[in-house]
């Protein structure tokens, strides 16, 4: 069995073992789509919002509200990458901030990441919560100062970071995204949206098809 294959399979694996969890969270059920939201509903995509990867025609547009102290988010996170190298240039890929409130360093984590983004660190952030959800997640101390070497560790200004990291104004663009995910019907994480359709996956196949019949 080739290496490519090994890896679509152990993604597949942990799609499916999460898709319980998402039912639940999100209160899915037919796999299909949801006609939850107009695709020009600004709320989805803000201009603020960071985009993983964009496509030139912008006619497909995939939107994750994360939380990354959640471990079905850190389960789905590989299919996800999955989905950016296969869709590429082809699908833009956008990242919205959902912090669970029982998750005590949820939203320290999107906090670290955004301040992270202010230097151009997004995606360098983004993933290290995940590479680390194990060290910190789950637990009820701050994780400040785990967060704060991980900036040091992606060579950022670490006072820089630090400043924005504990900037009123970082905590009400996280905010900002939370009530857009509200105003969507997002109750839990990770939700996915397909041009303004919320989606009910059961497995990264049902991903897969539902962005081919947009590219088409």
């Amino acid at each position: 069995m080739s290496t490519n294959a090994r890896i679509s399979i152990g993604i597949a694996v942990a799609f499916a073992a999460i898709v319980g969890v998402l039912l639940v969270l999100n209160g899915r059920g037919d796999g299909g789509v949801q006609d939850a939201a107009a695709a020009t509903d600004e709320r989805l995509v803000r201009a603020d919002s960071h985009r993983l990867n964009e496509a030139k025609d912008g006619k497909v547009t995939f939107v994750e509200f994360l939380d990354f102290e959640c471990e079905a988010c850190r389960a789905a996170f590989p299919a996800v990458e999955q989905l950016r190298e296969k869709y590429d240039g082809k699908v833009t890929f956008v990242v919205r901030y959902f912090p669970i409130q029982s998750h005590f360093n949820a939203e320290r984590a999107a906090r670290a990441v955004e301040a992270a983004a202010a230097q151009g660190k997004f995606e360098a952030m983004y993933r290290k919560m995940y590479d680390t959800q194990t060290e910190w997640g789950e637990q009820q101390v701050p994780a400040d100062a785990r967060f704060r070497a991980y900036a040091q560790e992606l060579g950022l200004d670490v006072a820089a970071w630090e400043q924005k990291y504990n900037d009123p104004a970082t905590l009400e663009r996280i905010k900002k995204d939370v009530a857009d995910g509200d105003a969507l019907g997002v109750t839990g994480t990770p939700t996915f949206f397909l041009n303004g359709k919320k989606l009910e996956p059961k497995s990264i196949d049902d991903l897969v098809t539902s962005i081919d019949a947009e590219l088409k």
